[in-house]
């Protein structure tokens, strides 16, 4: 486990204190929890860049070609 002295506002660190006791967590808790989110959040962002940087449009169009041109079974349909 990593330390790492953080400086704050004063009105951010009032708002951090805030929220985690109505969250009934610690202030480590709180940050730990806030930086894992932000983390995830930009690799799931990354993610799906790069699986858009794959796509192919064409292959899509293709692939849609073959479906069967019917109604959308019930529960399926597109709202009005």
């Amino acid at each position: 486990m990593a330390n790492y002295a953080l400086r704050l506002p004063e009105s951010l660190m009032d708002y951090a204190r805030l929220v985690a006791a109505e969250e009934q967590v610690s202030m480590n808790q709180f940050f730990v929890a806030a930086i894992a989110e932000k983390v995830s959040a930009l690799k799931t962002q990354s993610y799906f860049a790069e699986r858009q940087a794959r796509g192919d449009l064409k292959a899509f169009d293709d692939w849609l070609s073959l479906s069967p041109d019917q109604a959308p079974l019930p529960g399926d349909e597109l709202p009005l």
